[in-house]
């Protein structure tokens, strides 16, 4: 063989080891991008990938400021506490207030009252708000519930008034999952297609993960779980889906030897004391699955599963007590082929 020809195959066979690399590294999957940081007192921490390897923190943690800024009860400059101590309301300077007071007003319809964002008053003289805590009696709490629900607001297209001057708005039970629904937005106009966005436990599955092949899995803790032993009972996985778990798990209060639940119930005005332990929702967006996740805890697992079974765009695992101290479960069809029980 000449030594043109040589040159020739040697240049054929490079090309073609140097194809090979390339169409190799084209079908492996980048690693992921992974990003956290602290949000609405909580944390937050989002996984996805992007080939270009753009790092999107900066941005995030702008994006979570304004948010914070709109619906923070903790937030003394944030919009809904200027909207909490004034006495006629608010006029939106952000973007971020209306949305979820929307969300809030149609599940608080469709709950029968159990989601009720004007429940802060409660909330706060139980000792799970910004504001001192009074452990009311049961004629403090009749005299609270003088000023609480959504028919002493009025949402319009630019403002929110208050029909009672003593009104106030909660957003612990809206305010993380609505966060996630913005942040995912977001790195979807950025091309993003495959992430794990989690605020505070709520969140958003988008695409899959690439590095596995595989949905995305999420864990739900066992109700039976401490702060500081922490285990699943079970786990699942999601395709474009939004997820949400509430429980009382952790926030709670004792008061004289009993425990009393975060959840507030906004037509007893009491602490919901209710067989079911948790509550996982799954919607096509955050903020549906937490607002749900919270009502479900304060109606209890009976009506919760008649909700369900009327609004089959909802999924869900509730985790409920029955006589004797045994757990059962619940699990909508819609997920159930996606969810593995630990025994």
């Amino acid at each position: 063989m000449s030594i043109r020809n040589k040159n020739i195959l040697y240049s054929i066979i490079l090309f073609a080891v140097v194809f090979a690399v390339w169409l190799y590294r084209r079908n492996q999957a980048p690693d992921p991008i992974r990003i956290e940081g602290k949000t609405m007192g909580t944390s937050y921490h989002i996984t996805y990938f992007d080939p270009r390897g753009f790092n999107f923190k900066d941005a995030v943690d702008s994006l979570l400021l304004v948010v914070n800024r709109s619906i923070n009860n903790y937030d003394s400059a944030s919009e809904v506490s200027h909207f909490n101590k004034s006495t006629v309301g608010l006029a939106f300077r952000l973007p971020h207030l209306s949305k979820p007071i929307e969300k809030a007003k149609q599940v608080f319809l469709e709950s029968g009252g159990a989601f009720d964002p004007t429940v802060m008053p409660l909330v706060n003289a139980w000792g799970f708000g910004p504001d001192n805590r009074i452990d009311p009696d049961s004629a403090q709490v009749d005299s609270i519930k003088a000023f609480v629900g959504f028919d002493k607001i009025r949402l319009t297209k630019d403002s929110i008034v208050k029909l009672d001057p003593r009104v106030q708005l909660d957003f612990g039970g809206i305010g993380q999952g609505y966060g996630a629904d913005v942040v995912t937005e977001f790195l979807r106009s950025k091309g993003i297609t495959d992430m794990l966005v989690e605020v505070g436990g709520e969140g958003m599955a988008v695409g899959k993960n690439l590095k596995t092949n595989k949905l995305w899995e999420i864990g739900i803790l066992d109700p039976n779980s401490t702060y500081e032993n922490q285990f699943f009972k079970a786990y699942v996985a999601l395709h474009d889906k939004s997820f949400t778990t509430s429980g009382n798990y952790f926030n709670y209060h004792e008061i004289n030897g009993k425990k009393y639940s975060h959840t507030i119930d906004p037509l007893t005005g009491f602490p919901a004391q209710r067989a079911i332990l948790s509550a996982s929702v799954f919607a096509d967006d955050g903020v549906t699955a937490d607002v749900w996740g919270t009502a479900f805890m304060s109606m209890g697992h009976e009506k919760a599963i008649k909700i369900l079974k009327e609004h089959p765009e909802l999924d869900a695992i509730l985790m409920y007590s029955v006589p004797g101290g045994i757990m059962e479960t619940y699990i909508t069809p819609g997920i159930s082929r996606f969810v593995k029980l630990e025994p």
